[in-house]
């Protein structure tokens, strides 16, 4: 990811995601951990409805090998954030996501990062092909 600041326009998908009282540290904004579940929340909503994630049964999973955060400005309960999420890499079994966190209404975000997904065949916990149709929605948020 470069070291600017990316516009809301810079990603192909988005989710609202309100923030919760217990999300607020003692300093009375969103403490940092919480960012990262935001990214989580975001990539999971989008492969369970685009891409057809059976995160229950489904004979593949994805796991979490890298993610990283940079915060620009603050966010705070009762703000709702607007998730963007796009792909900046897409191999055989992994996927580099981007994502940029706006406060509604702001172009700039108020924290980027990324999050590296590893598809595993959950029977032999080994690295697997991604699946074709998430494949598919995935190459949907490729950054062109």
């Amino acid at each position: 990811m470069t070291a600017s600041l990316e516009r809301r326009a810079a990603y192909p998908h988005f989710l609202a995601i309100p923030t919760r009282w217990m999300d607020n540290d003692v300093y009375g904004h969103v403490n940092n951990v919480v960012y990262y579940a935001y990214f989580d929340t975001v990539i999971n909503e989008y492969l369970i409805r685009e891409g057809g994630l059976d995160i229950h049964d489904g004979a593949v999973v994805g796991y979490c090998v890298e993610s990283n955060c940079r915060y620009h400005r603050p966010v705070a309960f009762p703000e709702t954030i607007d998730a963007g999420l796009r792909v900046a890499h897409l191999g055989n079994s992994s996927v580099r996501y981007e994502i940029g966190l706006f406060r509604q209404g702001e172009d700039k975000p108020a924290a980027q990062g990324h999050f590296v997904h590893v598809f595993v065949d959950r029977a032999k916990d080994k690295p697997t092909a991604i699946p074709e149709k998430i494949r598919a929605c995935l190459e949907k948020l490729i950054l062109k």
